[in-house]
């Protein structure tokens, strides 16, 4: 039994290298810290305050304002470094917390068929909520606030990992090396933690990566059509918002929230590509 688990740890470590060194996953990876390290050191890089207003409004880039101000003078590079550490604390946090949530769920599908039936349905019923219906719905109940956008991402990612883990957790349940654990005495909470979930981990990786890209998408979507984070807070979306009504006076304006945006969206898929390739083809 020890011997089948090393080999299946060793094979794990090697997809996981493969992963890593695949060129989508670098270029992925390579990508996302770029734009993350930007949001952490966005009070080094600028001198301004995002939330300070200045007297002149709307001005192009200069060397003083890179992507120029806004229509109240606030400059527009500080604002959008700052929405870049707003999307990705809320993907940070909700993408978690929805998965933990699915994990939980998904194992309970896996193991109990009663408990199966019940919230498979349920899965199908948020399944047929998108993410934009969720984010009205939760923004009627909270208002159009960063809570919005924080509880529809988490509840969008409950019913992608309890899927997955559900599926993923009928398979290995019944493997030999599950019925080996079982014959020698192993505990189901033993077996749960210390063989079925490692090995089911990879799947759940993958996704996590795919539901980040999501997350900055949905931030995106949500604050521009006015459900998500509301001004004067610096937000991509928010950003966005603001600079479709000023396109003509300062094009730059939704410049740097869509050049970040994209960036976002394309890293995480890169790397959730390489982590595919790396982790389940195999």
């Amino acid at each position: 039994m020890s011997a089948v688990v090393t080999v299946r740890g060793r094979v794990r470590a090697a997809a996981k290298s493969r992963a890593l060194k695949a060129p989508s996953a670098r270029w992925g990876l390579t990508l996302v810290v770029l734009l993350v390290l930007l949001g952490i050191a966005a009070p080094l890089l600028t001198p301004y305050s995002p939330l300070t207003q200045g007297p002149n409004a709307l001005l192009g880039p200069s060397l003083q304002h890179p992507l120029g101000t806004d229509e109240f003078g606030r400059d527009l590079l500080t604002r959008t470094l700052h929405g870049i550490r707003l999307d990705l604390l809320v993907a940070a946090t909700a993408v978690p917390l929805g998965a933990l949530a699915g994990v939980a769920l998904g194992v309970l599908c896996a193991l109990h068929p009663a408990v199966d039936v019940v919230l498979q349905r349920a899965f199908d019923v948020m399944l047929a909520f998108t993410a934009l219906i969720l984010g009205v719905t939760l923004a009627a109940v909270l208002g159009p606030s960063t809570a919005a956008v924080f509880w529809t991402v988490a509840g969008i990612n409950v019913p992608l990992f309890g899927r997955i883990t559900r599926d993923a957790t009928r398979i290995e349940k019944d493997r030999e090396y599950v019925l080996a654990a079982q014959a020698l005495g192993a505990g189901r909470l033993r077996i749960l933690a210390g063989d079925i979930l490692p090995n089911i981990l990879d799947a759940l990786i993958v996704q996590a990566a795919l539901s980040l890209s999501t997350a900055v998408f949905v931030e995106g979507a949500m604050s521009f059509v006015g459900i998500g984070v509301t001004p004067p807070t610096p937000s991509l979306g928010a950003l966005l918002r603001s600079g479709a009504s000023f396109l003509d006076q300062n094009p730059a304006y939704a410049l740097g929230p869509v050049t970040v945006v994209v960036g976002l969206v394309i890293g995480f898929n890169l790397l959730a590509d390489g982590l595919n390739k790396g982790l389940l083809k195999r």
